[in-house]
């Protein structure tokens, strides 16, 4: 039977990986290891992710986060190297643009083991950005690169893939999957708008994580103070990610709307479905509002789903208060028709079907 090594890190890794996990433990075809690294550690954004969405167990868990960028991913190299030499797989999947992502791609391939890269060709064009570098090396040095958009093969043709000695291939996107799968049960797991006491269709879901806003005091004023002010108008909602909270804790920021502890999968589903529209700087969160027919205020200066803005679903405001304030007005009188396919039906089937390919 071949085997698969799956490298997960961060909370979308999870959302992607439990999709593929459930068609190859369903098929017996293909053996998977689950490695985790440990980048996301806080119990509410990963290790209820594999109770929750019944991901099998991770068989390693290198618990390694806290650090730099450099020593975090340098352990992971060398940890990771390790567990590919004991379980020799035909092929490593690895997913996004974390640290895990490249430090998983380095080590097999150094190991001369096959790299799968699922959202592949991906680009904001923004090199501060630590994603965009390790997505850049990461597509550079994959054997399969798993492109969700039309955008994502166009960054790669002009990146002049086609004279690189890998194959391209357009599946759609996973998440859409997940979404649609897990969306279908959320209600029965999760009673989180009861629990916080939210009416339907009367809050904004928010989420604010990213390093270029969150190590930027002036940027993060700026967004809270957006966020503060939509208050005003309507219910904030905020699941505050861990090195967020204790940025606003350091520097005493304190701001008059709800925030919350992380939660889980299903939690943030009903979150999505019953909010009347999302504020972020996630990057799968744009997707999944889309997904769940709500517009999308994007707090970064550029995205990586340009189509969603291309159709009116989504704005990029960046840190800029006054234009986050404008795109609420704008969302908040607007009546938009969801009813378009930009990520592809069945994403996973085609995956696997892929990833067979590759390792026969």
């Amino acid at each position: 039977m071949k085997k698969i090594v799956t490298i997960l890190g961060a909370r979308p890794q999870f959302v992607k990986a439990a999709v593929l996990s459930r068609i190859i433990s369903g098929k017996k075809e293909i053996e998977e290891v689950i490695v985790h690294t440990g980048q996301h550690y806080d119990v509410n954004m990963s290790e209820t992710f594999f109770t929750e969405m019944e991901i099998p167990e991770p068989k390693y868990n290198l618990n390694i986060n806290g650090l730099g960028h450099g020593a975090m991913t340098g352990q992971m190299l060398e940890k990771i190297e390790k567990v590919l030499l004991d379980e020799k797989p035909d092929a490593v999947i690895i997913y996004g643009d974390t640290n895990s992502t490249i430090a998983g791609a380095l080590a097999a391939k150094k190991l001369d083991i096959k790299v799968i890269h699922v959202e592949a060709g991906l680009r904001s064009y923004n090199m501060k950005m630590p994603e965009e570098i390790n997505r850049i090396l990461t597509d550079r040095i994959s054997d399969l690169l798993i492109c969700p958009t039309d955008s994502a093969l166009q960054n790669l043709k002009k990146e002049g893939y086609k004279n690189i000695d890998t194959k391209v291939v357009k599946t759609g996107d996973i998440m859409k999957d997940a979404v649609e799968f897990y969306g279908k049960i959320s209600a029965k797991r999760s009673n989180v708008i009861q629990r916080l006491g939210l009416k339907k269709h009367a809050f904004v879901l928010a989420t604010i994580h990213r390093q270029e806003n969150t190590d930027n005091l002036e940027k993060l004023r700026s967004i809270f103070e957006g966020l503060e002010e939509i208050s005003k108008e309507i219910q904030v909602v905020l699941p505050l990610h861990p090195r967020t909270r204790k940025i606003l804790e350091n520097n005493r920021l304190e701001y008059d709307f709800t925030m919350i502890d992380p939660v889980g999968y299903f939690d943030m589903l009903e979150l999505l479905k019953n909010c009347k529209m999302v504020v972020t700087d996630s990057g799968g969160l744009q997707k999944e509002a889309f997904f769940n027919q709500k517009h999308c205020i994007i707090v970064r200066d550029e995205t990586e789903w340009v189509e969603l803005v291309d159709h009116g679903f989504a704005t990029i405001t960046g840190s800029n208060k006054e234009k986050m304030l404008s795109a609420f007005d704008t969302y908040s009188n607007s009546i938009t028709d969801f009813n378009i396919s930009l990520y592809g039906n069945k994403v996973g089937q085609s995956i696997y079907k892929e990833i067979k390919k590759i390792i026969k």
